[in-house]
């Protein structure tokens, strides 16, 4: 068999770039790739040893918070406790102040009940004062009242029950009156 070729003959070109060959260029790459291996492995060593410290840091950090709520607990306990006493303080600073209360009452009392009165009950309820007791006559209850309005210490005096019964032999008059009493 007999190959003809028609085509003119020309000649081919490659687009080749001539790299200049160099003798160690092999050796260059291998240790430009150990290189960076190295240094990623550096970097990847130096990465996992910061998480670890500060995995450590975040632990300490989490003991010291449960150790600072520990005494935040006794902090808050401590201001209950004082504000329980404080107010026990109040209150017995009232108590004191009002103790000597009671000793003027019955002293201002005592100064205004006339002789022939006999007062049976005395009872002070949300500052009103009510006084029941008994005497010989309805004036000496009048007595009574004008007593208390005049001593100064006694204020918005009222007669709320007077009562004499008449079946008894000496004739009682019963009666209930209300003030209030101001030092």
């Amino acid at each position: 068999m007999i190959k003809i070729n028609l085509l003119p003959a020309r000649p081919r070109r490659r687009f080749a770039i001539a790299l200049p060959t160099l003798p160690g260029l092999g050796l260059l790459f291998g240790a430009l790739y150990v290189i960076a291996i190295v240094l990623v492995g550096g970097y990847w060593v130096s990465l996992s040893t910061e998480g670890r410290s500060l995995a450590t840091d975040i632990a300490r950090m989490e003991a010291q918070i449960a150790r600072h709520k520990a005494e935040i607990a006794e902090g808050q306990r401590f201001k209950k406790e004082k504000e329980d006493l404080e107010r026990r303080v109040a209150l017995i600073d009232v108590i004191a102040r009002n103790q000597a209360r009671p000793i003027y009452l019955l002293d201002a009392l005592a100064d205004t009940v006339p002789r022939d009165i006999w007062l049976t009950s005395v009872e002070e309820k949300e500052q009103v004062l009510k006084i029941a007791g008994s005497a010989f006559s309805t004036t000496a209850v009048a007595d009574l009242m004008s007593n208390l309005k005049n001593s100064g210490k006694f204020r918005d005096v009222d007669l709320i029950v007077s009562k004499q019964d008449l079946a008894k032999t000496p004739r009682l008059v019963t009666f209930e009156v209300t003030c209030r009493f101001s030092i």
